[in-house]
């Protein structure tokens, strides 16, 4: 009998590792809170029990998937939700610890796709959580868009920006 216990392990040490080290890597300090940001920018206490729920869920579709598919499946699933990891975790570091939101919109697009590519993955072997995975496509959608917007909205150099606060 397999060990049912193991993935859902692993979804747990994922999803609460992306949290933490992801939460580590976003200082909010005096540089961000001096940018200019959108009035519909969502209150910053909003985004950690945001991301909470977003990666439960995408741990859940992993474990849900898991338990479904052929060898060959999880090892896609396995690749899929690193990748995913991998893109995940360079978001806050190039935005925060580097003060670089331009470069934080340049790695969008592969975070994008890797949530994309997470769906594909999940999709043929259960729709459900293929489904759980909306709410992270939504989520990082928006958050591209308020990025781009802090982009446009914060034109100095960045140089200045970032040697200031």
């Amino acid at each position: 009998m397999p060990d049912v216990h193991t993935p859902t392990l692993y979804a747990i040490a994922w999803a609460v590792g992306l949290l933490l080290i992801g939460g580590l890597m976003t200082p909010r300090g005096d540089w961000y809170e001096k940018l200019q940001k959108p009035s519909w920018q969502p209150p910053g206490w909003l985004f950690g029990p945001a991301w909470t729920a977003i990666l439960g869920l995408a741990a859940w579709a992993g474990v849900r998937t898991w338990a479904l598919a052929t060898p060959a499946q999880q090892t896609d699933i396995l690749i899929v939700f690193a990748v995913n990891g991998v893109f995940h975790l360079l978001w806050s570091p190039l935005f925060f610890r580097s003060r670089r939101p331009d470069w934080a919109l340049g790695e969008v697009p592969f975070l994008w796709a890797s949530v994309v590519a997470m769906i594909v993955a999940l999709g043929p072997i259960e729709l459900f959580s293929a489904l759980l995975l909306a709410p992270y496509i939504l989520w990082v959608s928006f958050a591209t868009f308020l990025n781009w917007t802090i982009v446009r909205l914060n034109p100095r150099p960045l140089a200045a920006a970032r040697t200031s606060g």
